[in-house]
């Protein structure tokens, strides 16, 4: 719809161009497997440690529950955090209004590394010891939770604003309108912004393993694996696939999710009529249509 339909000469040059493009890639995938194999990269002694059940015990599995603990709870955390500071943000209270607005752009523009940091710091100074699971879960929900304020924000600003004044002129007060009218519509439109937050939260738990806070999360245990077996680059290679595993299943979740909301909000699937049956609809009304007109026999009805 962006676009006329191509022509017979747009289609063999979009062919052409398809082809050259698959002859380049595959010429850059083997000039790559050729520059890994003279490096001694593809044999077999660096990759056989990932058949081994002790490499996944000791280091893999453990790593990657790690990471998918850390996530999860500074999902759990930020996504009601940035939810309220959303909605704080879009009071028409000054006092609740601007400190929500100072909250977010402050904690939004500092890097997670720093706030992980920040955080393991203050976690020692308190309780005496320290805790590099409470740094990384720390660090994650005050920058992402203010981002997903934002979001929450323009989600809620994207609802037409005679939903607004429709649910106003029926009575209801501001905390319904918001939670009755505003949020679930805004829900669908900013759902794919909340799981592509969800995605960038999943990768920077990698940010754990470094510097001083050594939490021992999926690329950090692969480290050690790699230092253990002597195998660096398929260590990485085996993790980045991992990463790409988790984030296509949170991809595919979101969208199952928001086809049940978007069917929920629209009353149920979508009903196909066959066209002839639609087509003999159309007889049969216009002939009861030619009926009903005066001088017709009546008889015929």
């Amino acid at each position: 719809m962006l676009y006329d339909v191509p022509g017979p000469k747009a289609k063999r040059r979009n062919l052409i161009i398809s082809i050259i493009f698959g002859v380049l890639l595959a010429l850059l995938i083997w000039y790559v497997l050729s520059i890994l194999a003279s490096k001694n990269q593809l044999e077999a002694d660096k990759w056989t440690p990932f058949l081994e059940a002790q490499n996944w015990t000791t280091y893999l599995l453990p790593g990657l529950w790690a990471t998918l603990q850390a996530a999860a709870v500074s999902v759990v955390i930020a996504l009601p955090i940035g939810a309220l500071l959303g909605i704080a943000r879009l009071s028409d209270h000054a006092w609740v209004r601007r400190p929500a607005g100072v909250i977010v752009e402050f904690f939004r523009s500092i890097p997670v590394l720093i706030l992980m940091l920040f955080a393991f710091q203050i976690w020692f100074a308190i309780f005496g010891v320290s805790s590099p699971f409470a740094a990384v879960v720390i660090g994650l929900v005050l920058y992402n939770g203010s981002v997903l304020a934002e979001v929450v924000r323009a989600g809620i600003l994207a609802v037409p604003r005679g939903q607004t004044e429709a649910a106003v002129a029926l009575g209801l007060r501001k905390s319904q309108v918001m939670t009755i009218v505003l949020l679930p519509q805004a829900l669908t439109t900013m759902l794919p912004a909340v799981v592509s937050q969800l995605v960038v939260i999943v990768k920077d738990t990698a940010l754990g393993g470094l510097l001083g806070l050594t939490y021992s999360e999926l690329r950090r245990a692969g480290s050690t694996s790699a230092s253990a077996y002597g195998n660096l680059l398929p260590t990485y290679f085996v993790i980045a696939v991992m990463y790409v595993l988790i984030n296509l299943a949170l991809g595919q979740f979101s969208v199952y999710l928001e086809r049940r909301l978007r069917t929920r909000r629209g009353g149920g699937p979508v009903v196909k009529i066959d066209p002839g049956a639609q087509t003999d609809l159309l007889a049969a009304r216009q002939e009861i249509e030619i009926l009903d007109v005066p001088g017709i026999d009546q008889s015929r009805r």
